[in-house]
């Protein structure tokens, strides 16, 4: 059995470090929204300039659980609704700006509920700038002529600054140059978004402020980068995507990049620098020259930035935006010409506003799939933030030496060297009045009051002591206009150029009287000012001798390129002569080739006169014929209706007669036969002795069926429908109907009228012969006040022809002649035309 190990003792906390370094609050700021024109209940109201009462509604929580109902809320200024974006700017961000210019780091970041105006406050509108644009307004203001060319500073990718020389800095542009040339032009798509199509439409204006403390002699270059925290994941929102990039865990959204191909983004690292400062490794920083350039990178990221529709919120931001403006400076070389390549002088100062994402309750917004999982990454977020402030303010105020939880979000582990003295944070509390976001602004005031408590050190002042001549740059410009003033010719001859700029070892001596035998203070100061004096002295004389070899390289190129330009020279002057007989002989031949082509233009001319005719010709036939083609078809168009129309009439007509014909020749041939018939038997019964004839077969009298009384002859009102399409068939036997409306179309107004319902229908049968039909129908009143019509009975009317007679033969008229009994003729021709039996009459009158 092992022996149990013992419990590490718990270690004693440290004491937190006493410093004498100098130590600055964080300085918040409220602004408060204006109303809505809907809202009548409001929560928040302005005391003074730095006071903010918050003022519960009836139906909100805190008054249900019995809390105290108004509170008052300290800052550092208070903003009223009616408070511009100007003055705004020149009391937050314009201090900050001015430690930018000076080398100094600065942090400003919005906080409040969704909604609250805190993206409005960052970058404002086309026609209102925010603290964004005027921050960059302000920077190119004051550097605008300080400027370096472009690419002489350069991004190292570790969150540093290479230099370049003018000459190397030359060649990077034009390899950009011809790098963007060989990209095929992009095709033209609709944005994802038309936010940035209101800043490109509407002109801009410039804030003309400006810093006053502006170095002359350093060379100012600015970087810009446009970064979003979403769902604890950093993108690029300036990164040019690929045409084709895998999807990865880290990267399962797409936006819609610019060539009009919806690309995965990849997902940024946070990395340290050598001075254990946080950066976006990979991140892309732009160099610009002026705001428009800067606004167009800032309108580019917006169009990607990941924008959703909430219940309160109409565009409301799903991620945390950061924009960092870089600042890079460096000193000027002796002559105020160039950049001193020292990348030890150089000083790279960070302006970073963050736009952070609003704080969501979901029984609110409604949020489900996405929108919660965003909303969810948001509140845990901002809840780190807090909890990273409480933990510094507990380790200022007490002995607590707790460790930070920086590391718990992407938005704190960004910037958690502001925090540990890296710069000057400031914040701008947003608040909306409306009642209904009471409950969420007053733990946002509760996070404000907090976060006021939190001092930052103070940063340390940059100074550039290169030893080298203040006002350099002045003296070089005025140099170089007295020369080019001189070489015109608008000098005197007496008149002296002013000297370039010399070389300086740094201030002046100080004092060097000892005081005391124990006056070390003195010593030490000698000693620095030799250390710096000497490190001064050590960069002149590197800096000369770098341009020492420019010189003997440029001079020695120089000779080259002339003894070439002079061999070159020589061959030229013999190819010109060369080519001066060349051309002696080009130029004749050139007057007869005129000639020529002078003759061939005549030519070309008649012919071109001759084929004008020759179409205009064929054009006018080209129309005649067309125009008798068309003639010509339209009257076969009327010649063929007028002979369909003709035959089919024609062709019914002859149809009607032949069934008539037929039958008048089947009625005669029926009454002839009888009569040979009847004449057969007449001649046949001379002398001869024939039997007797059968007794007639008893006949029933034919039946006379009761008439039916048709219904269309009664006395009610009829409503006759009889189609356009139905046919005249010109029988004997027609419906008559007394009281009758005939109509086409019935409507509602006729059917009130009327007590029945008549309509005419025509079918063709399976022999080809025309077959109406006669569908009666009551007309009754229905219960909704309307009529409605109930078919009762159906008569058919059809026309056919009689079936063709047969002719006997002669041998059936014998056997049933002399089947049965026989009777003599007399008789018999007295039952076939009378139809009864005159015997059986004579008995039944003798009875």
């Amino acid at each position: 059995m092992k022996p149990t190990r013992g419990k590490t003792p718990k270690k004693t906390p440290r004491r937190p470090q006493q410093t004498n370094k100098a130590k600055d609050p964080v300085e918040v700021y409220c602004r408060l929204r204006p109303p809505n024109d809907d809202q009548t209940d409001v929560c928040a109201e302005v005391l003074s300039d730095a006071v903010l009462l918050l003022r519960p509604s009836e139906t909100a929580r805190v008054n249900r659980i019995g809390e105290l109902k108004e509170t008052q809320h300290t800052f550092k200024f208070v903003f009223p609704p009616e408070t511009s974006q100007k003055t705004l700017f020149d009391m937050v961000a314009l201090p900050l700006v001015q430690d930018v210019i000076q080398g100094k780091n600065g942090l400003l970041f919005t906080y409040g509920v969704t909604g609250s105006g805190k993206t409005h406050t960052v970058q404002g509108t086309p026609a209102d700038h925010g603290l964004l644009p005027r921050c960059l307004d302000v920077i190119f203001n004051s550097i605008g002529e300080l400027q370096a060319k472009r690419c002489v500073f350069k991004p190292d990718k570790v969150n540093g600054m290479d230099l370049q020389t003018e000459a190397d800095a030359m060649l990077e542009r034009q390899r950009k140059l011809q790098q963007d040339l060989l990209v095929p032009p992009k095709t033209p798509t609709t944005p994802r978004r038309n936010g940035g199509d209101d800043w490109q439409n509407f002109p801009y204006v410039a804030d003309p402020t400006k810093v006053e403390t502006v170095d002359e002699d350093n060379a100012y270059a600015v970087f810009v980068s446009f970064i979003e925290i979403y769902n604890n994941y950093i993108y690029d929102l300036l990164e040019e995507a690929p045409t084709s990039v895998p999807s990865t865990p880290r990267a399962p959204f797409k936006f819609q990049s610019d060539d009009g191909n919806g690309i995965a983004p990849q997902s940024k690292i946070l990395r340290e620098d050598m001075n254990h400062n946080m950066y976006v490794y990979g991140a892309t920083e732009v160099e610009v020259k002026n705001p428009e350039e800067a606004c167009e990178q800032l309108i580019k990221g917006q169009k990607r930035r990941r924008v959703a529709h909430t219940q309160l919120n109409m565009a409301s931001s799903r991620s945390h935006s950061v924009f960092l403006i870089r600042v890079a400076q460096a000193p000027l070389d002796p002559e105020g010409e160039e950049v001193l390549q020292d990348k030890s002088q150089v000083c790279v100062s960070q302006l970073a506003l963050v736009d952070l994402a609003g704080s969501e309750r979901t029984n609110r917004t409604k949020n489900t799939g996405d929108r919660l999982r965003e909303a969810s990454n948001i509140n845990a977020s901002l809840m780190v933030l807090r909890t990273c402030i409480e933990i510094l303010r507990e380790n200022q105020t007490t002995i607590s030496n707790r460790i930070v939880p920086y590391r718990d979000s992407k938005v704190t582990h960004l910037f958690k060297n502001y925090f540990e003295g890296e710069g000057k944070v400031r914040m701008v509390i947003c608040v909306n009045p409306s009642a209904s976001d009471y409950e969420e602004t007053i733990h946002v005031m509760r996070f404000a009051e907090l976060t006021q408590e939190v001092e930052i050190t103070r940063q340390k002042e940059v100074r550039f002591d290169t030893g080298l001549t203040p006002g350099r740059r002045k003296a070089n410009q005025m140099y170089r206009e007295a020369l080019e003033n001189f070489e015109r010719g608008e000098q005197d001859a007496n008149f002296l150029l002013p000297g370039r700029p010399g070389y300086s070892l740094g201030p002046p001596w100080p004092c060097l009287e000892l005081t005391a035998a124990s006056d070390s203070v003195t010593l030490q100061n000698l000693i620095q000012f030799l250390v710096d004096r000497e490190a001064c002295r050590r960069t002149l004389c590197e800096d000369l001798c770098r341009k020492h070899g420019v010189m003997r390289t440029q001079l020695l190129d120089l000779e080259k390129n002339n003894i070439f330009l002079r061999q070159e020279m020589e061959s030229l002057q013999d190819q010109l002569t060369g080519k001066g007989k060349d051309l002696e002989r080009a130029k004749k031949k050139i007057e007869n080739l005129e000639y020529k082509n002078e003759v061939l233009r005549r030519t070309a001319q008649l012919y071109d006169e001759e084929k004008k005719e020759m179409e205009n010709e064929l054009k006018s036939k080209d129309h005649q014929i067309s125009s008798r083609t068309a003639e010509s078809r339209r009257l076969r168009q009327t010649m063929k209706a007028i002979e369909q129309t003709k035959d089919a009439k024609w062709e019914k007509e002859c149809d009607r007669r032949m069934k008539q014909q037929r039958l008048e020749l089947q009625n005669k041939m029926w009454v002839k036969e009888e009569k040979l018939r009847q004449l057969k038997e007449i001649v046949s019964k001379d002398g001869k002795r024939r039997a007797k004839s059968p007794p007639p077969k008893p006949t029933a009298p034919p039946v006379r069926l009761n008439h039916r009384r048709s219904r269309s002859a009664s006395g009610d009102r009829w409503l006759d429908h009889k189609p356009v399409c139905n046919l005249d068939t010109e029988t004997v036997l027609q419906p008559q109907l007394k009281k009758k409306m005939t109509v086409s179309v019935p409507d509602v107004k006729n059917i009130k009228k009327t007590d029945k319902y008549l309509l005419t229908h025509q079918e063709e049968d399976s022999q080809g012969e025309i077959e109406t039909k006669l569908i009666k129908g009551d007309v009754f009143k229905s219960r909704a006040g309307g009529h409605s019509v109930q078919f009762t009975d159906i008569e058919v009317l059809k026309q056919e022809a009689p079936p063709e007679s047969r002719k006997r033969s002669a041998s059936e008229d014998i056997e049933e002649e002399h089947s049965g009994d026989w009777t003599d003729v007399e008789t018999r021709c007295a039952i076939a035309v009378e139809g009864h039996d005159r015997r059986a009459s004579a008995k039944r009158h003798k009875v």
